[in-house]
């Protein structure tokens, strides 16, 4: 089973490479290569060859993935780039697993 860190939805911060110190919101989580694609970063271009008459082709710029080793969840409350916890909330069957923030004096629920 191959867990990653981070969820879709998740704002994250790049920790290596050209885009090294920005944040971005994550589009899509691929577990089985381990890779995430981030909103607006590691941008690359690409050439495409038209497929039909009306198509037109050219170099077209997209979003590539990257691996999830390589990005850091950023806390909603203090801004901060964390590690993620985990807490048990509850008790019984209404027992819920929730991810935390764990920055010292912050414990903010993702």
């Amino acid at each position: 089973m191959n867990k990653i860190h981070v969820k879709t939805g998740d704002t994250v911060i790049i920790l290596s490479g050209k885009d090294k110190g920005k944040t971005g919101k994550v589009l899509q989580v691929s577990p089985k290569e381990k890779k995430v694609i981030i909103e607006g970063l590691n941008i690359a271009t690409k050439h495409v060859k038209p497929r039909s008459a009306q198509q037109q082709g050219g170099i077209v710029q997209a979003e590539k993935a990257i691996y999830a080793c390589k990005v850091q969840a950023v806390c909603p409350k203090c801004g901060k780039p964390t590690r993620i916890g985990h807490v048990i909330k509850g008790e019984g069957k209404n027992a819920v697993k929730v991810r935390v923030c764990k920055n010292a004096g912050c414990g903010e629920e993702f």
